[in-house]
């Protein structure tokens, strides 16, 4: 019974920090916005309900694959335009958590609608029926500035300059670019079916809306039809982070040469690290396991032992921020 319980201790210690994992790598599913059409689609034999699912289960299964995809579902009658794209930052892996989401999102937040759009932190979805009116890529979907304003610091010039940057860059990344320039973090993307001059334009036109949306606050996302963009300025330096582990995509979501750090890919060397040491950890435990057998198996002393033995794996559980900060160290 003593063995037992004591066990049992040990397995509760060395895995209570893998519930970190998961809250370390969903912050890209925070929900930003939702557009919802007016109109309920009318279906008494169930035809859209069908399309509309069929569209879902496409859009997720291709977003194991890439960042961007575009498809169209149903009849004639019940056509379905739908798509989703990540943020170019993202991992193959991370866009399906992202994407995976959105169905149920959308469902939820807007209902059996004709058209419909949620935006989540790393990637949107949006689908419409055949004949729903269009908008001009340009039209403003949402916005949000800081709070907080900086003046008398030369920070809109920076900011500006990064703008700058950041509009070639999006250019040469084929839709996707971001960097940061003297303190001011910077990100824009184009919707994976948009040229890069088109591009250019859109995010041009982002840019000028955020100058004049948050003028002096500190940070701001625009969110255009097609293009979306967004700034943080950190007055102590931006902070340190891990590079993004993924790769240019080749439907529109081009390099990246950083990834912003109040996002979840900033905390991948985090997330290795828990990961690394949660594994290790796993490890230990077996051999704790396999030792305590071992133990229970010679009748003397072995309370004694048992007791020891537990002293020594919470000891070296204890230890493990050492390793987390070698593992995080060699993903930056």
């Amino acid at each position: 019974m003593g063995l037992s319980i004591s066990l049992l201790f040990l397995m509760t210690l060395l895995f209570s920090d893998l519930n970190v994992i998961q809250s370390a790598t969903t912050e890209y599913t925070t929900l930003i916005y939702k557009g919802c059409a007016k109109q309920q689609f009318s279906d008494p034999s169930g035809l859209y309900s069908q399309a509309l699912s069929a569209m879902f289960g496409s859009l997720v299964t291709q977003s194991t694959k890439t960042r961007f995809y575009k498809t169209t579902t149903g009849t004639s009658q019940t056509t379905i335009t739908g798509l989703f794209q990540c943020r170019g930052d993202l991992t193959n892996h991370d866009c399906y958590n992202c994407v995976s989401r959105l169905p149920v999102l959308s469902d939820k937040l807007c209902g059996k609608t004709i058209a419909s759009r949620v935006q989540l932190s790393g990637c949107y979805l949006l689908y419409e029926v055949a004949g729903f009116s269009q908008i001009s890529g340009m039209e403003m979907l949402f916005k949000t500035c800081g709070k907080n304003n900086i003046a008398g610091t030369g920070f809109e010039e920076r900011r500006d300059t990064a703008f700058g940057v950041m509009q070639n860059g999006v250019v040469s990344g084929h839709g996707f670019y971001a960097t940061t320039y003297e303190s001011v973090y910077v990100l824009g993307q184009c919707e994976g079916d948009v040229g890069d001059s088109d591009c250019s334009g859109c995010v041009k036109n982002a840019l000028e809306k955020a100058q004049v949306e948050c003028g002096s606050a500190i940070s701001g996302q625009i969110y255009l039809h097609k293009c979306f963009i967004a700034y943080s300025y950190y007055p102590n330096g931006v902070p340190r982070r891990s590079s993004s582990s993924s790769s240019s995509s080749s439907s529109g979501s081009g390099g990246s040469s950083s990834s912003d750090p109040s996002s979840s890919t900033g905390a991948t060397g985090k997330t290795v690290a828990i990961i690394v040491g949660g594994a290790a950890g796993v490890g230990f435990l077996v051999i704790c396991l396999l030792f305590a057998k071992n133990l229970m198996k010679k009748k003397h002393d072995g309370t004694f032992s048992l007791l020891a033995l537990i002293h020594t794996c919470i000891n070296m559980h204890t230890n493990k921020p050492q390793t987390h900060a070698h593992v995080t160290k060699n993903n930056k």
